[in-house]
């Protein structure tokens, strides 16, 4: 058969070059969405005061963190006193009196978990995707329901033992010596499975929300281009696909979010008021940024690789 009856050469993109991309897309979305979420927490705690002990949810875009009430006084970040009147309020007042910077606090320590799980989970979809595709044929529509339940699978999985570990190191002080000893002795006690408390909800929440985004996400991509007439997926086709594809995840995957919130924190009155339009708030720009992103930084190396191979 003459190749070029085939149609135009895909162009591949190495697995690491997959990592730098998604790794991009990663710190761009969490320095995107975090305000978000930092002004949510600080309406939370002004209008129910968290005490120590207590834990609430902080989302970076990229995954939840259960973190864990310090201290009684106004020190750190979430309790500072503002006095707000509502979302856009905070932005100003917390811009004003406190910095921009402060609409980043918190940030870097769950950057340390996000952005690791994140490269993995968006590699990993893609190699899976090229492989399912070899063996199954390019027009396969349960490739990414498969490739994206195994993804999220593996990446929580390789997680959720780090994030118990960052959990445990926030909540107790421990240092690295006495992290070891209590690790130590919950693995003698309760065996290597004990590192894995709150995967279970995690992935009933993520692996279903994975299947749905990325199948949405394909078919919806493919119809943009369809109604566009073009070959190729624009920026704005994979911004505008990602949003409305994350968004209709979001929806479908909300009682989970709900029953996983509920586990982690054990605090109903902090968030038994968590509704759909602060998920989507959330959700919609997180996904449209992340993968337009890493599909920009997917088609740069493509470019990269493409002249390469003409020299």
């Amino acid at each position: 058969m003459d190749p070029e009856s085939e149609g135009p050469q895909i162009i591949k993109v190495t697995p690491l070059q997959q990592m730098f991309a998604s790794c991009t897309g990663a710190i761009l979305t969490s320095l995107m969405v975090t305000p978000l979420d930092v002004v949510k927490i600080r309406l939370q705690a002004q209008s129910n005061p968290f005490s120590k002990g207590k834990c609430f949810v902080y989302s970076n875009g990229l995954m939840d963190h259960l973190c864990v009430c310090e201290e009684e006084g106004n020190k750190v970040w979430y309790k500072k006193p503002g006095r707000f009147q509502g979302t856009l309020d905070a932005f100003l007042k917390i811009i004003r009196n406190e910095g921009i910077k402060s609409l980043w606090s918190g940030l870097p320590p769950t950057l340390v978990m996000a952005v690791p799980a994140t490269v993995i989970y968006f590699t990993c979809y893609d190699q899976l995707s090229d492989f399912l595709k070899s063996k199954l044929g390019e027009n396969e529509s349960h490739i990414p329901i498969v490739a994206g339940i195994v993804a999220r699978f593996g990446a929580v999985t390789v997680i959720s033992p780090l994030e118990l570990i960052r959990t445990n190191m926030q909540s107790k002080k421990f240092s690295y010596k006495e992290l070891h000893r209590f690790i130590s002795k919950k693995v003698s006690e309760d065996g290597w499975i004990s590192l894995w408390r709150g995967w279970a909800p995690t992935v009933l929440r993520d692996v279903p929300f994975s299947a749905l985004y990325w199948y949405n996400y394909e078919v919806l991509k493919k119809w943009l281009c369809a109604k566009s007439g073009l070959y190729e997926p624009t920026f704005m086709i994979h911004f505008t696909s990602g949003a409305l594809s994350g968004s209709f995840a979001a929806v479908a995957t909300l009682p989970f979010d709900v029953v996983k919130t509920q586990k982690q924190t054990q605090l109903w009155i902090y968030e038994c008021h968590k509704s759909l339009t602060p998920r989507l708030i959330k959700i919609a720009p997180a996904c449209a940024i992340m993968i337009s992103t890493y599909e920009s930084g997917k088609a740069f190396f493509q470019k990269q690789n493409s002249q390469r191979q003409q020299y």
